[in-house]
């Protein structure tokens, strides 16, 4: 029995400095990956046992033939031990960082939701007062010249317009996340639909004196569903008349390169702070107030900060990709297609 205690106080203590030395260790790389954390903590506790029976081994006089078979059974369990460990603490590290990136897009999502509801509930609340207002101002006659009649007929119907195109945004954006998005790819030539864009956004920028200029030529044409196509590039345009201020130019352009097309929407906007730029394309983004557009910046054509989001959207659908950047006088958004 004495013999045991003493056998079992000296692997204890040979253990306690190893195990001793691995909480040091463990305690210096405290800002290291949860993988660093596993490997120290599989071979601290691999190498306790080895010094622990090596301790017991030259306290029980063993031979050194009996002594060196002792120490090459030990090393192959420490070989396994590490080699096991290691495969399978690796794949714990990336499932304990894949889970941790899981729960902070969830939450980054939910924040996303919240704030959607939040603007979306803003956007609509506003017109449907002031809708009622004036449908009670006509119901009440309290009005009666045909003028201000007329006028609260055509302000009426340009408060329903826009939160029929708040709501088209919304099952687009539904459409896009939920997965429900199906595209009938053809050969689309981007002249068309960038001619087609321009001419609906002509009206906003003459009103704001904005000058739009688009290449003549070059244009080039694209595998991709027209519809969807159209939309991201009136969304582009329409995002770069509204934040351009007047006397303003808004550039389209495009042109191809190997099996890939681009089409470039710049504007002299005055740029966009960095810190906003990875931001841009998140549902319901508007960025700092002075990038927000106001009552006298086309507001009456917001979208809820959705417009952006949508073209990310069909883009990735696409497999394509856009991208955005501050130039010298503002800033320049890049979509990236595959060409025809």
């Amino acid at each position: 029995m004495r013999d045991l205690l003493l056998i079992f106080a000296i692997s204890l203590g040979a253990a306690l400095a190893i195990g001793l030395a691995g909480a040091l260790l463990l305690r210096v790389l405290r800002r290291s990956s949860i993988a660093v954390h596993l490997s120290v903590l599989l071979t601290t506790t691999v190498v306790a046992v080895v010094v622990g029976v090596m301790a017991v081994a030259e306290a029980m006089f063993l031979s050194p033939h009996d002594l060196e078979v002792v120490l090459i059974t030990v090393a192959a369990a420490a070989v396994v031990s590490l080699v096991v460990g290691g495969h399978f603490g690796r794949r714990l590290a990336l499932a304990a960082v894949w889970s941790d990136q899981a729960r902070e897009r969830e939450r980054q999502l939910e924040k996303g939701r919240r704030d959607l509801v939040a603007w979306v509930s803003h956007d609509l609340r506003t017109p449907l007062a002031g809708l009622r207002a004036m449908a009670e101002a006509l119901e009440d006659r309290v009005v009666h010249d045909p003028d201000t009649v007329e006028e609260y007929h055509r302000r009426i119907r340009l408060e329903t317009d826009r939160m029929t195109r708040l709501v088209d945004d919304l099952f687009e954006l539904s459409r896009i996340n939920a997965g429900a998005l199906r595209l009938s790819l053809t050969a689309v030539p981007l002249g068309e639909v960038v001619s087609d864009a321009l001419a609906s956004t002509i009206p906003l920028a003459a009103a704001r004196r904005i000058k739009l200029v688009a290449s003549e030529s070059g244009w080039p044409t694209v595998a991709g569903s027209e519809p969807e196509l159209a939309r991201v590039v009136a969304n582009l345009l329409l995002n770069a008349v509204r934040y351009t201020p007047e006397d303003g130019t808004v550039r389209i352009e495009a042109g191809r390169e190997r099996d890939h097309a681009w089409l470039s929407v710049a504007d002299t906007c005055g740029g966009i702070p960095p810190a906003d730029l990875p931001r841009l394309f998140d549902v319901a983004f508007r960025g700092e107030p002075a990038r927000t557009p106001g009552p006298g910046n086309g507001n009456g054509d917001a979208s809820g900060g959705l417009g952006l989001a949508i073209v990310h959207g069909l883009v990735e659908a696409h497999g394509g990709r856009v991208e955005v950047r501050n130039t010298a006088e503002g800033c320049q958004f890049v979509v990236r297609l595959t060409a025809a």
